[in-house]
């Protein structure tokens, strides 16, 4: 059937008119609403009203405008069906071939503070039910939703026998993902409302789960396989969220990116981005094996490596100022899967090309970010949701409880410590100097086996080091290990029952002991 008609509908402009012109070079009538049509009408774009096209007018301050059977049954109507050709020849309906739709983005109206009343208006009602209805008919009606997939529609429609099915699927697919995306955004949104005496609002606290929990991703890419290789593996990112992430990062060079490679990619990301100085993280098996503070990018590896040279090799960098050509001549003489920072000077890239297999991730950006939605974790018939841990650790806030009191230097490892142990697999014990980590105790079933695993780990001088617990210390085993491998002073939660017990065993090693009265929990 020789397609002639097109529903155009879009609150992203982008590509509208060259994609408008380009369907009514193929033969297409336009139909359109509102602010599209106006575009195109400023493009000397013929175009049909969808008022003239129902012979209704729009009521309801817009409310009701595309909702009729002269949209939807041209939208509906299956060309296999002779009974479907005959009804809308009986009611002067004719058939739409192309719909065009892609909805207001209501989540960016909520996420800036708009009131109830109006994120209520902003719910779009005809456009999810255009997209649903032609997604139904995909099999007779392309349906777009992206405007990255216009060229794709306009090549399609110039093949001899049309559509294709498998780009009528693939439209289709991508039509449902957007609305079940904007559905999810608005229940979410519905989830934190409650009754006000003037009326309704959204609740000030910003825990609120709600009852059923939609989630909308997109995929990125299907990776070669999972955690191990009879484990098949997909990355998505999360459409909703703008935070500062490994999903937005550009990969320059390298190997495709694996499973492991992600999460490593993200554990060390997130521990460098909350570092202050010029730093640099290195992670194994998702723990941070090394990190440094410097000067500059190139002292602050130099500090990592030296932490622990052997698990080092074969790890995950990242930095939190842009890469320079010093920096990078270093990293190309040695084995490491992947680097991620913010940015890589010319002669650092020429410097990196030459290792083809290194990923090399540019999180060169200067927007705002926000870290939204969820930390989800799956279990074998559910899922475990909980608020991202951003707590960030204020000195003036902390307790000194010991008779010694830590120096300026002291602090400084102490919150060092502090940022690592926060990223490092419970049951975790760090220890640090002013400028690097020095042993590192991850994933101990025991506090005080991590304390002995990281002084065992040491490869730097443990004397005088800061120890950073991410737990409280439940009996003074613990403390006394960290002294005896030469810790000076300690930074925990505290509220062991048996904190008057830990806090003696400091004062007899002369330590200087912080309360921070957070946990820091990471399994």
């Amino acid at each position: 059937m020789t397609v002639k008609r097109a529903l155009l509908s879009v609150y992203r402009k982008e590509g509208l008119v060259d994609l408008a012109k380009g369907l009514v070079a193929r033969g297409f009538e336009i139909v359109s609403t509102g602010g599209t049509a106006d575009e195109l009408q400023k493009a000397g774009v013929p175009v049909t009203g969808v008022s003239k096209a129902t012979g209704f007018p729009e009521i309801l301050d817009g409310r009701v405008k595309t909702l009729h059977p002269a949209i939807h049954g041209g939208i509906l109507f299956r060309r296999d069906k002779p009974e479907h050709a005959e009804a809308l020849a009986k009611h002067k309906i004719p058939g739409i071939d192309v719909v065009v739709v892609n909805l207001y983005p209501f989540e960016d109206k909520v996420s800036k503070g708009a009131p109830f009343e109006e994120a209520l208006e902003n719910i779009d009602v005809g456009g999810p039910t255009m997209v649903r209805a032609a997604a139904k008919n995909f099999q007779h009606v392309a349906v777009v939703v992206d405007p990255a997939d216009y060229v794709l529609l306009l090549e399609q429609l110039d093949r001899p026998d049309g559509i294709d099915a498998a780009s009528r699927l693939y439209f289709a697919q991508k039509a449902f993902r957007h609305t079940a995306r904007y559905e999810a955004a608005i229940a979410g949104y519905f989830a934190q409302v409650e009754v006000r005496p003037t009326g309704f609002g959204v609740a000030e606290s910003d825990d609120v789960f709600p009852y059923r929990l939609g989630l909308a991703y997109e995929k990125v890419q299907d990776l070669r396989y999972g955690e191990n290789p009879h484990q098949r593996a997909a990355f998505y990112s999360d459409l909703g969220s703008t935070i500062y992430s490994v999903a937005a990062a550009r990969k320059l060079q390298g190997k495709e990116l694996s499973f492991n490679n992600i999460l490593d990619l993200d554990a060390a990301w997130r521990l460098v981005t909350e570092l202050p100085d010029p730093a640099c993280v290195i992670v194994k098996h998702n723990n941070p094996c090394g990190t440094g503070l410097g000067s500059g990018p190139l002292e602050a590896y130099d500090r990592a490596w030296e932490c622990d040279p052997t698990s080092a090799f074969g790890g995950i960098l990242a930095f939190n100022r842009r890469v320079d050509a010093a920096t990078a001549k270093k990293l190309a003489s040695v084995f490491v899967e992947a680097v991620i920072a913010p940015g890589f000077e010319g002669d650092a890239k020429k410097l990196l090309a030459p290792k083809t297999n290194l990923r090399v991730m540019d999180m060169d950006t200067t927007g705002i970010h926000k870290v939204t939605g969820f930390d989800l974790r799956r279990v074998m018939g559910g899922l475990l949701a909980q608020e991202w841990d951003l707590h960030h650790l204020d000195r003036q806030k902390c307790e000194v409880v010991t008779r010694r009191k830590p120096s300026e230097d002291e602090w400084k490892a102490l919150l060092l410590a502090w940022s690592v142990a926060k990223h490092v697999k419970s049951n975790a014990i760090v220890f640090a100097n002013a400028t690097q980590t020095v042993g590192v105790g991850a994933g101990q079933m025991s506090r005080v086996d991590a304390a002995r695993f990281a002084a065992l780990k040491a490869k730097l001088p443990l004397a005088g080091t800061a120890v950073a617990s991410d737990a409280f210390f439940p009996f003074r085993d613990g403390l006394d290990e960290v002294a005896r491998a030469g810790a000076t002073s300690v930074i925990q939660p505290g509220g062991s029952v048996k904190d008057d017990e830990v806090i003696a065993a400091a004062n007899e090693h002369n330590l200087a002991m912080v309360f921070t009265g957070v946990r820091h929990f990471r399994h």
